[in-house]
């Protein structure tokens, strides 16, 4: 990839001396490291690489399986390449720093997708609300809880994504503090670490152990909820809702197969993720960067998307856009703009 400098300034942003280029460019490449290619992953990279098409660019894939260490070399390796800007998902948010401190080095900027840094600073992170999509779901848990018991108590256990990541911790924190507020609701928190196998012995352990359990969150629905459901039912703990033996169910994603449970009762509440948007706006603020165009904290909003409002913030780790989540339950569940419906209407095509 040839990049040529035509211009470059210097601009304060937030106080901040930052140095833009504006770039005149025969081809522009953009690298694209993912953690795997499960549950959200695989639609998340795809919208990265389809809006990369639409402005005429090469976005170069390459996924880590779950291993940190191959993250950074392949990271490395798009360093190596010249590539004019790297975008990741990654699977440590302090490990991934070094690769950071690399690229700034070569003068590449870097975003993340879905989940941030810490420890260093980048030029984007494109994310859902996670804290939010994690409060919803605790609302939305509580109120089962109320009606159920007639008061805010009851036993929930909480599956974990990866709590190195902080996207996990975020989804862990906003639910967390909506159930603290009541004493009598007991959180059972056991680390799935976003993988289904351990989702599933860990909803085969408490549920069988535990006879009072009321409720499961789960970081990731779509990871956890197929098993879930699934598991619930070998042990004989699938009650319908509306049954007083009933477990509820919440999560944070909303894919197809999820808000498929909802419809036909099997899952309660969703926390639902624009998906399909992570990629097309990170591209979008890709080009401002590559165009020399300053980008400053704001409010983004975008006409009948369900995350509209956004917020753009400054933040320790740099630039931060946060989309809204929408939590979904059966009254809501076809919405076509929920991004599992977006899924299921492009596969039918």
């Amino acid at each position: 990839m040839k990049i040529v400098t035509r211009a470059a300034a210097a601009a304060l942003l937030l106080g901040t001396a930052v140095t833009m280029s504006a770039f005149a460019q025969d081809k522009v490449t953009i690298g694209y490291s993912a953690p795997g290619l499960v549950g959200a992953q695989a639609q998340i990279q795809a919208g990265l690489v389809n809006a990369g098409k639409a402005k005429s660019w090469e976005v170069i894939t390459t996924t880590s399986g779950g291993d940190a260490q191959k993250q950074l070399n392949d990271i490395n390796d798009f360093i190596a390449q010249k590539v004019a800007a790297i975008v990741a998902v990654p699977d440590d948010s302090a490990g991934v720093c070094q690769a950071v401190k690399a690229a700034k080095e070569a003068n590449i900027p870097f975003y993340t997708i879905d989940r941030a840094p810490q420890g260093c600073e980048i030029d984007m992170v494109v994310l859902s609300d996670n804290y939010l999509a994690g409060k919803q779901s605790g609302e939305a848990t509580v109120d089962y809880l109320k009606s159920k018991h007639g008061a805010a108590k009851g036993k929930v256990l909480e599956i974990t994504g990866n709590l190195a990541q902080n996207v996990a911790q975020l989804r862990g924190g906003g639910f967390n503090d909506v159930l603290k507020q009541y004493p009598d609701i007991q959180v059972i928190t056991k680390v799935g670490d976003w993988d289904s196998a351990k989702g599933v012995d860990i909803v085969r352990d408490v549920a069988s152990t535990e006879a009072d359990l009321d409720a499961v969150y789960m970081h990731s629905d779509c990871v956890y909820a197929a098993g879930t459901v699934q598991t619930l039912k070998e042990v004989g703990k699938d009650a319908a809702a509306g049954d007083k033996a009933h477990i509820y169910l919440a999560g944070v994603d909303g894919c197809l197969g999820t808000l498929d449970l909802i419809r036909s009762g099997s899952f309660d509440q969703s926390s639902n993720q624009p998906i399909p948007d992570f990629g097309v706006l990170a591209a979008d603020f890709i080009e401002k960067k590559l165009k020399g165009e300053a980008v400053a904290p704001s409010t983004i909003e975008k006409e009948g998307a369900l995350w509209s409002p956004a917020r753009l913030e400054k933040a320790d780790v740099g630039l931060q856009l946060f989309l809204a989540t929408t939590s979904v339950g059966k009254a809501n569940v076809d919405d076509e703009r929920l991004w599992g419906n977006i899924e299921k209407k492009m596969g039918a095509q």
